[in-house]
């Protein structure tokens, strides 16, 4: 984790005593496309749903340490720079696991983008988005669940500041 760069004033929430949290990370490809995979159709929270790199912070991990194992157990790519704060989400996924705060990062990772080593078993695809494909980011979702949506179209968009 020390070498991963956090830019000045990126917020890092800490949990409260009983709280479940997930991380995020929007990646951007030199074209200013972002990643998102597929997540697999037997999945039990948003089956088939298009979704960015991330996943639940596991006890004893600060949302950064759980940030960079998100990012290398799902691409095999490694978390360098901590860019932006995108936001702060509180949800109720569809698989009875109550309520997640989720706290979502624009980052850079080291690696091979061209070639990210999935976690076959949980994903069933992965593509790179940018303004003309956002439409596809919403099959399989239900209506309103437009996190990942909006979260990929305010990046590739050029990131107007939050309530902008």
């Amino acid at each position: 984790m020390s070498s991963v760069i956090v830019d000045p004033g990126v917020d890092v929430p800490v949990p409260a005593r009983g709280e479940v949290w997930a991380v995020g990370a929007v990646i951007l490809n030199q074209r200013g496309e972002a990643f998102a995979q597929r997540r697999s159709a037997d999945r039990r929270l948003f089956p088939g749903a298009w979704d960015i790199v991330g996943g639940h912070v596991e006890p004893g991990e600060t949302l950064l340490e759980a940030l960079a194992r998100e990012v290398t157990e799902e691409t095999g790519w490694r978390l360098c720079r901590v860019r932006t704060l995108l936001g702060v989400t509180a949800w109720t996924g569809d698989d009875g696991g109550g309520l997640r705060h989720e706290a979502d990062y624009l980052v850079e990772v080291d690696g091979d983008l061209d070639r990210p080593a999935l976690e076959w078993s949980k994903h069933s695809a992965y593509d790179w988005f940018g303004p003309a494909d956002l439409h596809r980011l919403t099959e399989n979702r239900s209506p309103g669940e437009l996190l990942i949506h909006d979260l990929i179209a305010r990046v590739v968009h050029g990131l107007p500041e939050p309530g902008a």
